[in-house]
């Protein structure tokens, strides 16, 4: 089976990977027939444009005027192989960390799995890998599994193969690094299977040159995180859940949840309560902000944290406010004190901030315990546990 069976090119993307670059390009022809090669340049400084000048019309060469960044480079990968009729695009980073002799895995699943969306799958525990490496991906995978509900092994893997019918579909607004977690979250966000492909990987810290800038791209990469989970919280989230809801019907979800026998007790309770403490805890706008991914990284049963935290809702907002006012008044005797619902205004809240936000934080965790105690109780009556 070779590209062709899956309308496939690859796109090599290259900033002064002088070094390695020749022994990628030789590797991939191998694979590729001589054929269906996009090397997009970025602007290199170095021996790049001579090495490329080697392989004549073997290859087809784009040049960036000058260093625009990776997702740049990519981005006119995908609109060049869309206007060649390609359907799928392989990309591959020059640096030699890959090797092109797992691209018939991915020519193999592609053909499966029409549509789909391949990710190379490293291996960051075996020996030689960066830790700053081994870091990043833990945390760029966990914040994508907040964001779109998925668990995947390696989300900053450069070795990948795109559908482009479905890339063509999403608006892409970045240029650096971060363009390869921003194409995958809204691919996920639009349904696309995603399948992940164990792959071989290559160190080699005298050859691999690495343009990755710890702080500033990683800031771009928290901005870019940033504004996905609100999203995420505003529109995305809410719409999976009602999807699911719709589907299944909610008594029988939080049924299920409860039940749930791979569960323990307490870490069901554990679950019922944190969603009490952020269903009442003083930082409105912020609960599920907060809650969602916190019950993410624990391991929370998240159906049973979101009913939970549930008790902030509207009607009961104005009780949750006053009796955190009357709690705050037993341990700060400075403020303003409430003898009737009816005192609660903008003005009395503003007046004393200090005693609204204390007794909330305290009611909150009083609530909580409270919570767990009871619902730890109800589930250790009610279900045994494996």
């Amino acid at each position: 089976m070779i590209l062709k069976d899956i309308h496939c090119c690859i796109l090599i993307p290259t900033y002064n990977n002088q070094k390695t670059l020749r022994r990628v390009i030789d590797s991939v022809l191998a694979y590729s027939g001589g054929e269906d090669i996009i090397v997009i340049n970025d602007g290199s400084t170095d021996e790049t444009v001579s090495i490329l000048s080697e392989y004549g019309s073997g290859i087809q060469v784009i040049h960036n005027d000058r260093n625009r960044g990776k997702g740049y480079s990519l981005r006119r990968g995908f609109k060049e192989a869309l206007n060649l009729g390609y359907k799928n695009a392989i990309s591959i980073d020059s640096d030699g960390q890959h090797l092109p002799s797992d691209i018939p895995l991915f020519i193999e699943t592609a053909y499966q799995n029409s549509g789909a969306l391949l990710m190379g799958s490293r291996n960051m525990e075996q020996e030689g890998i960066p830790g700053k490496s081994s870091f990043g991906n833990k945390f760029s995978n966990f914040w994508f599994k907040v964001e779109t509900g998925l668990v995947l092994p390696d989300t900053q893997t450069g070795f990948r193969l795109y559908p482009l019918e479905e890339v063509s579909k999403i608006r892409l607004l970045t240029t650096k690094f971060e363009t390869e977690i921003e194409v995958i979250v809204k691919l996920a966000w639009r349904n696309v299977k995603i399948i992940p492909i164990d792959i071989q990987v290559i160190y080699d810290s005298n050859e691999r040159v690495t343009h990755f800038r710890p702080f500033q791209d990683f800031t771009r990469i928290s901005i870019l995180n940033t504004y996905f989970v609100i999203l995420t919280l505003l529109y995305y989230l809410p719409k999976r859940l009602f999807l699911f809801v719709k589907k299944k019907g909610l008594w029988e979800i939080i049924k299920e949840e409860a039940v749930k026998p791979d569960e323990s007790n307490y870490s069901k309770a554990l679950s019922i309560a944190f969603g009490v403490f952020m269903g009442i805890v003083p930082i409105w706008g912020f609960q599920l902000l907060v809650g969602i991914p916190l019950s993410v990284y624990f391991k929370m049963n998240k159906v049973l944290f979101l009913t939970a935290a549930n008790i902030s809702l509207p009607p009961l907002i104005p009780l949750i406010i006053f009796f955190s006012y009357k709690f705050g008044g037993l341990f700060y005797k400075n403020g303003v004190q409430l003898d009737s619902i009816k005192d609660l205004t903008l003005d009395s809240i503003n007046k004393n901030f200090v005693q609204y936000f204390l007794g909330g934080t305290l009611l909150a965790s009083f609530t909580g315990l409270l919570a767990f105690g009871i619902s730890w109780l109800i589930f250790k009556v009610l279900r045994k546990e494996a």
